[in-house]
């Protein structure tokens, strides 16, 4: 199951439980009988932590430079060293033309790059067409576009994981941050720049990009604390200093295995973690401190 699919159903479940509540009743829930007969809850003390959130994108590599290597006269194509599909260097013959104009018989290669395509010898060119095409691969550049609502969070510099469709992972930064969106999509354009000495990734190979965004003071709670306001708001219950309950909304940043990183809630806050479901905003309740099993 993905992590929005699992974020998504806990969104869903708390919905769920808000408008059928009442029906079912929690069997932890303890009853305080105590002389103000105050409902009892269990809560336990939040602990904020600095967490880095990750924005996740669909990605491609795109080569630095692809230029068409003009011949700067006419004549037949001379047999030489260079072939489809090799590795040439910077002022590299790419293609020698029989022809009369002796300074002009030799088109060379305008930087280290891969052969995309070549005139093989025998061919005859007119001045003005194509040798060769060849492509600059070191380094390469990923692409991806962030969407409007996470842009803020994204710099240059931040650290970003390339995950090929091949299955390697790449480590780099980012290099370009856009400050105009895209008119059609509202979203952004980024870049990482990527080492590729010997070509190993590919022109137009695609990968997910995960950005590391600048850390944050956030709270991992467990996902079964989670119910939605009156208004529809997703948030927890707490118990202010009064022993009077309050509803506080958060953000989900994160799905983790061991529970989900939200922003919202304060440090050192009275997390309501049982019976929350049971008792309003507003509220005096009886709060009992969870025990550690």
């Amino acid at each position: 199951m993905s992590k929005n699919v699992r974020i998504s159903l806990y969104i869903l479940i708390p919905i769920i439980g808000w408008m059928i509540s009442g029906q079912f009743i929690e069997d932890e829930v303890i009853q305080a009988k105590s002389s103000s007969e105050l409902t009892s809850v269990i809560t336990q003390i939040s602990v904020s932590n600095f967490f880095s959130p990750k924005v996740v994108l669909n990605a491609s590599a795109i080569s630095e430079k692809r230029v068409r290597v003009i011949a700067k006269t006419s004549g037949e194509v001379m047999p030489n060293k260079v072939s489809q599909g090799q590795w040439v260097e910077k002022d590299q013959v790419l293609c020698s033309l029989g022809v009369v104009e002796l300074n002009r018989t030799e088109v060379k290669a305008p930087f280290r790059g891969y052969v995309e395509k070549i005139v093989k010898p025998g061919n005859y060119i007119n001045r003005g067409e194509i040798c060769a095409v060849i492509i600059e691969l070191d380094p390469v550049t990923f692409i991806a576009e962030v969407p409007e609502a996470e842009i803020k969070s994204i710099v240059k510099g931040q650290n970003v994981s390339i995950n090929l469709v091949t299955g390697e992972t790449i480590n780099s930064r980012l290099s370009f941050v856009s400050k105009s969106a895209a008119p059609s999509t509202r979203s952004f354009r980024v870049e990482a720049e990527v080492e590729n000495p010997n070509g190993l990734i590919r022109d137009g190979i695609t990968a997910t990009m995960q950005i590391n965004t600048n850390k944050i003071l956030a709270t991992k709670i467990s996902p079964s604390i989670m119910l939605l306001s009156d208004s529809g708001s997703l948030g927890v219950r707490v118990v202010n200093d009064d022993a009077v309950v309050e509803f506080i909304p958060i953000k989900i940043l994160e799905d983790t295995q061991d529970g989900i990183w939200v922003k919202g809630i304060k440090n050192s806050s009275n997390l309501i973690v049982r019976g929350q479901g049971y008792v309003e905003n507003g509220q005096q309740v009886n709060s009992i401190p969870a025990t550690k099993s």
